[in-house]
């Protein structure tokens, strides 16, 4: 820690920090994750720097200073965070996306876990920023023809098919069986209520 703190003050006026820098800035946030006053300093340090957006390249850098600002509370402070990294890792930086608004409802409610139920509503109503999922996000419902061809298969054939039906209309389809499996109780319980 001694050794980054005095490489980060002797390169405070470069345009831009070494790589060694870096690399020094997240085996540190790895180190000191259990560590918390001590990824605190850390992450203070960074934060007041001008090159603190060189730092936001790295995963294990950005997961140090989200960890530190949920422990804070400051919410929206780790989602702008988020927003305006540069680290490759989108799916990570989506989950830690996550996280937080889960946390944010985890504080409201006073509840110590999220159901199934209420992480999916969280991640509905708060779904991640254009910067971390440039193409949307990737949805799971299935082509209108998809569609189409299952609820003919219910309506002319049966709403309860056989293993092997199932894995049929799967190849047809291009779906995996669970899929089929799926859509049929889902279709079952709709029409039932």
């Amino acid at each position: 820690m001694k050794r980054f703190m005095s490489m980060l003050n002797r390169n405070k006026s470069k345009d831009s920090p070494p790589a060694k820098l870096l690399d020094l800035a997240a085996q540190l946030c790895q180190d000191l994750q259990s560590c918390s006053p001590s990824l605190e300093k850390l992450v203070g340090a960074m934060m007041g720097c001008r090159h603190r957006m060189y730092f936001l390249t790295n995963i294990h850098v950005v997961r140090a200073f989200v960890s530190v600002h949920l422990r804070q509370g400051q919410h929206d402070t780790a989602c702008r965070l988020l927003e305006n990294c540069k680290a490759e890792e989108k799916e990570e930086l989506v989950q830690l996306w996550h996280e937080i608004h889960y946390r944010k409802v985890m504080e409201k409610l006073q509840v110590d876990c999220l159901t199934p139920l209420q992480k999916f509503r969280c991640r509905k109503r708060n779904p991640p920023p254009l910067s971390l999922c440039p193409e949307g996000l990737q949805t799971r419902s299935y082509s209108d023809e998809v569609r189409r061809q299952l609820r003919s298969f219910a309506a002319e054939v049966t709403a309860n098919p056989d293993k092997k039906q199932r894995e049929e209309l799967a190849k047809e389809m291009n779906l995996q069986p669970t899929q089929v499996y799926n859509w049929f109780a889902n279709y079952r319980r709709r029409h039932k209520s």
